[in-house]
């Protein structure tokens, strides 16, 4: 078994400078995949300068309209989240994203497990809980971005390091969602390699092609999950030298038919739906822009949930029993599950 285990180098600087600015380059030398996942022991609270809001989302894009700004950032988070603990204080609190945050978005907080009502942008009234739900918010921090007509233009779900989620802002704040998809925008940033087999780090939980994942016809005996990776990703590497070694994992991630991808590869598929393509255009339909991304599918070719941000080892845990318990079918989000599962931890 092959693991690589690098730190973000030359390479994946060069990747970003087309992209990003040279203010941006200095995190790269922080590993900010690198931390506890476990739930948090006191409790966070919302940033001072987000919105103070009544949370009608309506008059807060008015608003934001009148000031000139490029739409709303709804952030989604819980106060016990690790994920998102490292997200307001790594990404958010950096001077340089604070400001230019600031400069085009108002920002509206939501606790996923609160009981504030909300006014959707269609006039709808519900709950922070019910909206999270509705959402189908799996993973906090959640981000998504409106545009001033009130269109959601990007959705990030999960945790991303600073300069992945500046890369966001200037994706929506400059308007490339109206020419591009954010994959072909943060692929322009790549330095064009050719990725051999052996870029993408090994697991011998890994199943060998042909890649015949049709569910379609012939009900599957386990669950599958499909692993999109690229070669040069400090990502991957963090994940399969981290998590994918703890025995707890290994173990339940034998339960499940297990398969590898290249994100760029043109490795020929048939996907659970029974559709004949290659890894490449699958990744592509499957709006994927971030490696590794993880994707279960159950027993039928249904995708259960996708991994498309950092994990770390207590959130990957949780996500298998998610799966292997069957959790999904009495519950419409892992979150929502999660809840289920340590109420008290959501009730103090």
């Amino acid at each position: 078994m092959l693991v690589r285990r690098f730190t973000l180098t030359g390479i994946l600087y060069f990747s970003l400078c087309t992209l990003l600015p040279a203010s941006v380059f200095a995190v790269a030398r922080d590993d900010f995949l690198d931390f506890d996942d476990q739930p948090l022991q006191e409790p966070l609270a919302f940033p001072e300068w987000f919105k103070l809001s009544f949370l009608d989302l309506s008059e807060d894009l008015k608003e934001a309209q009148e000031s000139g700004k490029h739409g709303l950032l709804v952030y989604y988070g819980q106060k016990y989240c690790a994920y998102c603990k490292q997200f307001l204080e790594k990404d958010l609190a950096r001077e340089d994203i604070q400001a230019y945050t600031l400069k085009h978005f108002d920002v509206i907080g939501i606790d996923i497990h609160g009981d504030r009502t909300v006014v959707d942008l269609a006039g709808g009234e519900l709950t922070e809980r019910e909206l999270a739900i509705r959402e189908q918010t799996n993973f906090t921090p959640a981000v998504v971005f409106y545009n001033n007509e009130g269109k959601e233009v990007l959705r990030l779900r999960g945790y991303y390091p600073p300069y992945r989620f500046r890369a966001a802002l200037e994706y929506v704040a400059d308007g490339h969602y109206s020419n591009e998809p954010y994959r072909e925008y943060l692929a322009r940033a790549d330095v064009p390699l050719v990725f051999e087999p052996g870029d993408l780090n090994e697991q011998s939980f890994f199943m060998r092609g042909p890649m015949m994942l049709d569910r379609s016809r012939i009900r599957g005996e386990r669950p599958l999950v499909v692993f999109f990776e690229q070669g040069n990703c400090h990502a991957c590497d963090v994940l399969h030298g981290g998590p994918l070694q703890d025995p707890e994992i290994r173990q339940r991630i034998s339960r499940l038919e297990a398969v590898q991808l290249s994100f760029w590869g043109d490795t020929p598929v048939i996907t659970p739906a029974g559709e004949r393509t290659t890894s490449r255009k699958w990744a592509e339909s499957l709006g994927l822009f971030y490696t590794p991304t993880l994707i279960i599918y159950d027993n039928q070719g249904l995708e259960i949930i996708r991994v498309d941000s950092v994990v770390q080892f207590y959130r990957l845990r949780n996500i298998l029993d998610y799966v292997l318990t069957e959790g999904y079918r009495d519950y419409p989000t892992f979150q929502s599950w999660r809840a289920s599962r340590n109420p008290r931890m959501y009730l103090k």
